[in-house]
């Protein structure tokens, strides 16, 4: 197993998060589902809110998440019901996650994408703003919300927002209204009156088992290699930051648990990306895949016009090796083995609540270890 080479200080902990009430939006989601099993583990009391499941098949259905939590159905841009929702469950953190979150149906669905990642945003925080006792709000957009130049190095939080696309400045739009949100409301001066400490987290391209989205690289390859088709490539060149999604998520609960233990120290945005050698063109991921697959594996590279997107996508991820602690620990070679065996043991009918579970295991037990040892 590749593992990342550095040092680390911080791991996420039952003991902060044992009997917490915690809100997640977009649980139902692929990365919001990981994130609920993960928070089930560490003993926390968690309220989803969510529209059914995108996908089906879909991780939250397979890995029986709603079966540890409290699952409720509700739309982030119904306003008075996310208030309501708010209001009875009285959580102390918030996890942002529900969203539009593929460029291609920002392209064919503009309207629904900005009323979902931008106005979603809005009603999160104005549900955030009258609800007294949260102490901390995480709320996650995409490394997508940059002005992208196609420059090679990392963008960096003070970076200016931006997006060629619906979906990317819809993200872009969103961080800037978490930052309205922050100034005019929870602002970090004035922390000891309203006690409301808000950041927000941008992630590279984020894969793992159980995700079953369209136009999505790691899901469309596996589809069609699990259904002996040839899988077409569109992008083959675009370099991206892929990241098994437990990577980002353990920066979530890291950030989140300095939100509300420090408050105003640990306010503002976040990036959570992999090393730069794990920034890899499409290409990459498809040869390794095809390989670890076997000869059954065929793919072959779409002809034709496509709709705009970055050629050339990385993170600076300083700030959050600096002040949190943070590092990455699977290299992509082991995120993509950990990818490939979920969805073995998926197609043999194992239980996938447990496979999901035992690879949150592994990978806290590892960083642990890692973080015992001084050493990434």
């Amino acid at each position: 197993m590749e593992l990342w080479e550095g040092t680390v200080e911080e791991v996420v902990t039952a003991e902060f998060w044992a009997d917490k009430s915690v809100l997640i939006t977009g649980h139902t989601g692929f990365k919001g589902s990981w994130l609920a099993l993960w928070l089930q583990t560490l003993g926390a009391r968690v309220v989803g809110y969510a529209l059914d499941p995108p996908t089906s098949p879909s991780l939250y259905s397979c890995a029986s998440v709603s079966s540890g939590m409290t699952s409720l159905r509700g739309d982030v841009r119904d306003l008075d019901k996310l208030c309501e929702t708010f209001s009875t469950h009285r959580p102390e953190i918030v996890f942002h996650l529900a969203a539009q979150p593929l460029v291609r149906v920002g392209y064919s669905n503009p309207v629904d994408t900005y009323a979902i990642n931008v106005m979603g945003t809005v009603n999160v925080l104005e549900a955030a703003r009258r609800t007294s006792g949260i102490r901390a709000v995480v709320n996650v957009t995409s490394d997508k919300c940059y002005e992208n130049r196609e420059w090679y190095w990392g963008y960096r939080e003070d970076d200016p927002m931006g997006g060629y696309d619906p979906y990317s400045s819809s993200k872009g739009a969103a961080e800037l209204v978490v930052a309205a949100y922050r100034r005019s409301y929870f602002n970090p001066a004035d922390h000891a009156r309203h006690g409301v400490s808000v950041a927000s987290a941008r992630a590279g391209n984020v894969i793992g088992g159980g995700d079953w989205a369209d136009d999505r690289l790691v899901p469309d390859i596996l589809k069609a290699f699990i259904a002996g088709e040839t899988v077409n490539i569109r992008n083959p060149h675009a370099v991206r930051p892929w990241q098994h999604v437990m990577e980002p998520l353990g920066g979530y609960l890291l950030l989140a648990e300095k939100l509300y233990s420090h408050g105003p120290t640990f306010t503002g945005p976040w990036n959570f990306g992999p090393g730069d050698e794990d920034a890899q063109p499409v290409i990459r991921i498809v040869e390794w895949l095809a390989t670890k697959w076997g000869n059954s594996a065929n793919w072959t590279i779409e002809t034709g016009d496509q709709p705009h997107e970055a050629q050339y996508l990385k993170l600076d991820c300083s700030k959050a090796h600096a002040k949190l602690a943070w590092r990455p620990l699977w290299r992509l070679s082991t995120a993509l083995d950990r990818i490939l065996d979920w969805h073995l043991a998926h197609r043999r009918g194992a239980n996938m609540r447990d496979v999901t579970l035992e690879q949150i295991q592994e990978y806290s037990a590892q960083y642990r270890r890692a973080a015992d040892r001084g050493i990434l």
